[in-house]
């Protein structure tokens, strides 16, 4: 027979879950909300593990500024299950990528949510942004003088539209703030991280394992480096510049490019080297490097050319160099990167089918 205390001990709750709001705007990207809502509500799936519990760490709901039907930026239909008028307090503020429209971000367009999500803030919540979802949560004011990222196709977007929050579009997961409570992940399936690390921060690192494992989410340990393209900018308004860089963009492998470019411009080579840092914010050697590790990286993904044959085709005569530059700025060895990159053979059409 059981004790009283004992009998207590049983009817005592335990842990309450945390309410996580994922909001659910038209703009949102249907695969970031739909992905984040199915693993964080999946405890009750994930075979048991050592260390991991059954009673599910997070209670997800869609909510936004009207509950019922809501048609997404793919066209496909959503129910939010609540209004943000109707939730006083929650733990967990996820706002999901967000597909801008040739006109880019509209401010002011959601006042509601925005002022839920910044007096969540004041509440205690954790906010959190998965790749362009930081668009929204900037309008709150919370993230002006933080860090954050954002997915590094919209970033001189997101610069030119919020200068007052420092982004970089190269990270995977930035957590800033005096709680960690402004976390952001960066582009596209990043969301595995942001998820993951909540995963790990309130259920434990063995929990986070086990639904990576069950799931096959992905950890982007070496950052967004290898996944970035170089574009040099091109917005500065200096001809001279602009010359030398149409040219440039044809002959980066060129022996001594920079003298060429000198003779493009018509300028000195002090004024020229002044010039060009200035309006591209890079100077004229690293430059030609990130257009040269560009054309590597398509040589890496689409032939099989061996890496001391790429150094050569774009302009490296030392193999060793190559592989240190390479590495420094994609942050992966050549092999590792042609690895990730390349076309899995498994995904190649026969050659008997490639011209039927």
């Amino acid at each position: 027979m059981m004790t009283g205390t004992q009998q207590e001990a049983e009817r005592a709750p335990g842990p309450q879950p945390l309410h996580v709001s994922l909001v659910a705007l038209p703009e949102a990207a249907v695969s970031t909300l739909s992905g984040i809502f199915d693993v964080m509500n999946a405890f009750s799936i994930v075979p048991p593990d050592d260390g991991i519990t059954k009673t599910p760490p997070f209670h997800v709901e869609i909510v936004g500024e009207r509950a019922g039907p809501l048609t997404l930026a793919s066209r496909v239909p959503l129910v939010v299950q609540r209004p943000v008028a109707d939730i006083e307090r929650t733990d967990i503020v996820i706002v999901p990528s967000v597909v801008l429209g040739p006109e880019g971000w509209v401010k002011r367009r959601y006042p509601e949510l925005v002022e839920w999500c910044r007096s969540m803030h004041v509440k205690g919540a954790l906010i959190c942004s998965a790749c362009s979802g930081i668009f929204l949560l900037a309008e709150t004011g919370v993230f002006d003088g933080a860090d954050a990222t954002v997915h590094f196709g919209y970033s001189k977007t997101f610069r030119d539209a919020y200068p007052e929050v420092t982004i970089h579009p190269e990270q995977v997961l930035v957590v800033a703030g005096q709680r960690d409570e402004l976390i952001t992940s960066g582009a596209s399936m990043t969301w595995h991280d942001l998820v993951l690390y909540l995963i790990a921060r309130h259920a434990g690192a063995t929990a986070a394992q086990t639904v990576a494992r069950y799931f096959a989410l992905q950890w982007h340990q070496d950052g967004l480096a290898p996944y970035m393209v170089f574009e040099g900018r091109r917005d500065h308004g200096d001809q001279a510049i602009h010359t030398a860089q149409d040219w440039l963009a044809a002959h980066f492998s060129v022996a001594n490019p920079l003298e060429e470019m000198v003779r493009q411009a018509g300028l000195t080579e002090r004024t020229f080297k002044r010039r060009f840092t200035r309006a591209t914010g890079m100077s004229p050697i690293a430059y030609v490097q990130r257009l040269r590790i560009e054309e590597a990286k398509r040589r890496l993904e689409r032939t099989e050319a061996s890496v001391d044959e790429i150094s050569w085709q774009v302009g490296y005569e030392e193999p060793a160099f190559f592989r240190r530059l390479f590495r420094r700025i994609t942050g992966l060895a050549p092999g590792n990167y042609r690895r990730r990159f390349q076309v899995p053979a498994y995904a190649k059409r026969p050659s008997s089918q490639q011209h039927g």
